[in-house]
This record gives structure tokens, sequence and C-alpha cells, in this order.
């Protein structure tokens, strides 16, 4: 069966929850992304950040950027996936979250993301149309 590891992304990269949302959005524009994981001062996982949290949460609000941290915008629980994790595992966690990208953990620490280009890439057409219908049906067509 095939795994979270083969599927996803590898190359991931934190954002230290102590930087600024300036600076995420210049590593969102190196690394050609539209969210990255935030991690803790352990390098443990405490939330996402997507370019839309930075605008919407942010900006538009009137705040800046400069002066915001990564830290400050992460909300809830974050979802992650083990890399041994069975696709229909992967599937059923985004599903159930309605969320787009899903960062992969292997021994603690992040090795990977799945993103929808992954799945797209990776899933039959069956399980890919399921996917869509699980996440967007429920949510609209905002992005997460």
């Amino acid at each position: 069966m095939t795994t979270a590891g083969q599927i996803m992304h590898r190359g991931a990269q934190w954002i230290p929850a102590h930087e600024t949302l300036d600076r995420a959005a210049q590593l969102m524009r190196e690394l050609n992304v539209g969210a990255l994981p935030i991690s803790d001062e352990n390098e443990r996982l405490c939330g996402i950040l997507t370019d839309r949290d930075i605008v919407v949460g942010c900006v538009a609000r009137g705040h800046d950027p400069a002066k915001v941290t990564a830290g400050q915008m992460a909300q809830g629980t974050p979802r992650w996936i083990d890399s041994d994790a069975e696709v229909d595992e992967v599937l059923r966690e985004m599903r159930d979250h309605q969320i787009r990208r899903l960062p992969v953990i292997e021994d603690k620490r992040l090795v990977g993301m799945i993103s929808e280009a992954d799945l797209a890439q990776h899933l039959t057409d069956d399980q890919m149309a399921s996917w869509v219908e699980g996440v967007y049906a429920r949510t609209g067509a905002g992005s997460r």
C-alpha cells in the first residue's frame, strides 16, 4: 500500500513561532509555497501558517506583518500524519478536518508536506473525486 512518505513533497521547512509574518512571506516566496508549518522552540509542530492567514488575518486587519509573529497566528490543534500512514488514512485526516495541506512527521520531526498537488499526482481519479467532494462540499470555495 502507498504511504504518506511516498506521496509527500520532501524538503518542507518550518517557520519558527518567533519569526515575523513578513519573514514568513519571504520564505514562502523563496520556497514557492503557500503554507509553512510553524515550529515551537523544540522544533515541534504548533501550527500551520498560510499566505491567506497573512493577508486576511494580519494585513487586512491593519496589523504590521513585521510585528506579528507566526506563533501569534497559530490557532487550534495542528494536524499531521506519520510518514508510514497509508494513503487512506491521509485522505481521511484531510477530509475529516477539511484541510488541504498536511505535514508529514517521522520520528517527531518534519520530513515533508502533502498538498492537493501531491494527491493529484498519486491518487486515482475516483480517490481524488471523493477527496475533493469531502473537503470542498462542506467548506465552500475558501482555502486553508
